[in-house]
């Protein structure tokens, strides 16, 4: 077998994370070599790699699908959004400037001479590279110099499947119109759709799924029914809704639940943080946006945050930054990670991400936060909660100042980050919860100092959940998706003779 392949969406949001990562995983377990490939990605959800690049959490995900470890060949163009008009331009997992969407045009040609470039590598040494696309292909203001779509497969002979997401209601009508606004060379590499997140009697559904094939003489290649069971690392933000429980809460070991309330900040970055907590029996997360919803927490977490100081005025402007500060006052725990970790600090000196210069923090941890022009990009380790710990490391902002605090981390240096005071912690460190020992020591420190009766589990291994959840998704592929049909696309590309739909791009 050998070959590529490209899913597409027929929006964000719409599975195209999740399929490509089944699909890596199907593949890897048939002894098939293969990878992922994100051209570009938009995403503040990120992770660091073994070269010490920075790309897209969802492939390092997929990475890990196909037995890889995370490398920036395989996201070359990350966009990380710090507004709404402007994003860090990150190319082969290093940061190269900002740009507006109209300016990122303008470099979009060279761009897409490393995209195909890192492609073609890929291709000469794996069998199949599994391609994500990035929202729709149907954007059609923007398919002139589309790299990541219907550009990039057109360039890379790459035939196509469009995922639809059944759940928004409409499927048909998304799948078809995405179809019928390509122009005719386009049309020509999509090969079929996926229907994702089917509830319900298939039976019901085949006679839509007939009409679709006479419609569009492309077939479905399969219906993928919802799994509740799926949850972990969610690439879109917009995953992260207000008042939105995390994973599948399991009942507490002992008498009382451990409840923690994650803010869920406009910028949010790598809030795939607190996933690992809700992998613990008892432990119950929920993103909040609003001041009551911190009334009866019983642990409070600042995630991460692409745009520091600007989500921290945000949590002035909403009554958040008194209620995280009035429950840290009360002696409650508060946990603040990477930009929520600097949003404690005594005072911010910010002239690279919001450039306003100095900015009182929440006072809560007596250090300051100076933001550097480089990026820093690390995957350290040490030692935690009395546990040997590992993380990643990104962000702009240093510690320049800190008073007598003990740390959260230390170093193998002997060296300490972040700081622990009372019931206050923070830390740089993304993925140190998912240390399993750290992670349990954590939640008995939380535990204390909430006043709960909470018992910490001792059986949860968050890798082994992951793992968990990749093998579903792979037996989701092998069981509900033409994987004949795959092979032969894997194979041989897209059949030709498929009929051109009106109107086509105008």
């Amino acid at each position: 077998m050998s070959g590529g392949l490209l899913v597409a969406g027929t929006s964000s949001d719409a599975g195209k994370s999740v399929l490509v990562a089944g699909l890596c995983r199907w593949l890897a377990r048939q002894g098939v070599r293969v990878a992922p490939f994100k051209a570009q990605n938009m995403s503040n959800n990120s992770v660091v790699t073994l070269e010490g690049g920075e790309i897209g959490r969802a492939q390092a995900l997929q990475a890990t699908a196909a037995g890889l470890a995370p490398s920036v060949r395989f996201n070359p163009v990350l966009l990380k959004p710090g507004g709404d008009r402007s994003s860090q331009v990150v190319v082969l997992g290093k940061a190269v400037g900002h740009a507006t969407a109209m300016s990122y045009r303008e470099r979009k040609p060279e761009l897409f001479e490393t995209v195909l470039s890192t492609l073609e590598g890929l291709r000469a040494e794996f069998d199949v590279v599994i391609c994500e696309g990035a929202g729709s292909p149907t954007e059609i203001n923007l398919r002139a110099d589309d790299i990541a779509n219907m550009g990039l497969a057109r360039a890379a002979d790459l035939p196509v499947l469009v995922v639809g997401d059944i759940d928004r209601g409409g499927v048909f009508a998304h799948l078809y119109g995405t179809l019928a606004l390509l122009s005719p060379a386009d049309q020509a590499l999509v090969a079929g759709f996926v229907i994702n997140k089917f509830r319900g009697d298939p039976a019901l559904l085949q006679p839509g799924l007939d009409q679709l094939l006479s419609l569009t003489g492309r077939p479905v290649f399969g219906v993928v029914p919802w799994n509740r069971d799926l949850w972990l690392d969610a690439e879109d933000s917009l995953s992260y809704t207000p008042d939105r429980v995390v994973g599948r809460p399991r009942g507490p070991v002992g008498e009382d639940w451990l409840r923690v309330a994650v803010v869920r900040l406009p910028r949010i970055s790598n809030g795939t943080d607190v996933e690992a907590l809700a992998c613990e029996p008892g432990v119950s997360v929920r993103f909040v946006t609003e001041p009551s919803r911190l009334a009866d927490a019983d642990l409070v977490v600042l995630p991460g945050s692409k745009a520091t100081v600007n989500d921290l005025e945000w949590l002035r402007g909403n009554g958040l930054a008194d209620a995280v500060v009035a429950h840290a006052r009360q002696g409650k725990p508060l946990m603040g990670i990477c930009g929520g970790f600097q949003m404690l600090a005594a005072g911010i000196v910010d002239s690279v991400e919001s450039g306003v210069g100095a900015v009182a923090g929440l006072g809560l941890v007596d250090v300051d936060v100076e933001f550097g022009v480089q990026k820093v990009l690390a995957r350290p380790d040490g030692v935690a909660f009395g546990a040997v710990a590992t993380g990643y490391e990104i962000h702009h902002g240093r510690v320049v100042r800190r008073g007598d605090l003990d740390g959260l981390v230390r170093l193998a240096d002997g060296s300490v980050e972040g700081a622990l005071v009372g019931g206050v912690a923070g830390t740089h460190w993304h993925g140190l919860l998912e240390n399993d020992e750290v992670r349990r020591g954590f939640l008995r420190w939380a535990a204390g100092w909430a006043g709960r009766d909470f018992v910490v589990a001792e059986g949860t291994e968050f890798a082994a959940v992951r793992e968990g959840q990749l093998d579903l998704l792979a037996d989701l592929v092998e069981t509900h998706l033409d994987t004949g049909g795959l092979r032969r696309l894997l194979a041989e590309g897209a059949p030709g003779g498929l009929p051109v739909l009106p109107p086509g791009a105008p």
